[in-house]
């Protein structure tokens, strides 16, 4: 809508939310429930079954702010109600919507809806060593060290090494990405792309360095711990602790029902979501932490 002029000369623009309207086919005790707190909600249609899993700082809000968006009318269609979970905080409200779009598989959320099966780059001790391609079925991620950066795919783990190995002037042929011939220069020094570590021009040992160096920053954080942490988050004087193993969310202790959940082993295991969601503010130091005890220990 475009601003008016008032009564006294100001451009104003008209509220957004003057003219809008529930749908009347979802359910409206439903969303006069939602409160604006953190926490999940889910769009459910007529049989119950789950369409969209979302996530918020103010669950009220942005619910109707999906009521709003065009680009969502099907879902919106679909839908018959809302139901909502409160969190005490946006860390707790992550991690189960993370959660929950893998157990219900809702259908729109296509993004998390599948666990993923994870790749990373390992570079061993060994000084000759060159990178290979491991994968989370056969290591363990949250305790292994020497694991760089979480790829979806083989194809992308090579791609990403490539990268580097280019971006840096690293030797192809020492890192796996061609065929090395000894006493030759790979291409890549022949057209001047490698600083010589081939060729003897550049200290094997040097390589090395500048190889460990550029993958750093893609370095898999082992669980710092032996066993479970809490993550304490408050909200208007209730108390939650999410409790995360190894890279893995077991659930959350509310201080209503003071019972530690259950660590659930057949399927303990890192989780690249959980990971992603906690690894930089916990290096931050951003999240409050405690020991916790699991129900079966």
């Amino acid at each position: 809508m475009p601003p008016r002029v008032t009564s006294v000369g100001l451009l104003a623009r008209p509220d957004p939310a003057a003219g809008f309207s529930y749908p009347h086919h979802i359910d409206r005790a439903s969303l006069d429930a939602l409160p604006s707190r953190p926490g999940i909600y889910i769009f459910r249609d007529e049989q119950d079954r789950p369409l969209y899993v979302g996530k918020s700082v103010n669950i009220r809000s942005r619910v109707l702010s999906h009521l709003r968006t065009p680009e969502e009318a099907r879902m919106l269609q679909q839908s018959r109600y809302v139901e909502y979970r409160r969190t005490a905080g946006d860390i707790g409200a992550l991690l189960l919507e993370s959660r929950l779009i893998k157990d219900l598989q809702p259908l729109h959320n296509k993004k998390l809806r599948r666990t993923r099966e994870m790749c990373a780059l390992r570079l061993s001790p060994d000084a000759r060593s060159v990178p290979e391609i491991v994968y989370a079925r056969e290591h363990d991620f949250a305790s292994s060290e020497h694991l760089y950066g979480l790829f979806a795919t083989r194809k992308a783990a090579l791609e990403k090494l490539r990268e580097i190995v280019d971006m840096h002037m690293l030797c192809p042929a020492l890192t796996g990405l061609e065929q090395a011939m000894r006493g030759r220069a790979c291409f890549a020094r022949q057209i001047s792309r490698c600083l010589g570590a081939c060729t003897g021009a550049e200290p094997l040992a040097e390589h090395r360095r500048r190889l460990q160096a550029a993958l750093d920053d893609l370095r898999i954080v082992v669980w710092p711990w032996a066993g479970p942490m809490g993550i304490v988050e408050e909200c208007d004087g209730w108390k939650q602790t999410h409790v995360v193993d190894h890279w893995f969310y077991l659930g959350s202790i509310d201080d209503v029902a003071g019972l530690p959940p259950t660590r659930r082993a057949a399927r303990r295991s890192f989780d690249v979501d959980t990971y992603k969601i906690l690894v930089k503010p916990m290096l931050r130091g951003e999240l409050r932490m405690e020991e916790v005890r699991l129900a079966d220990e």
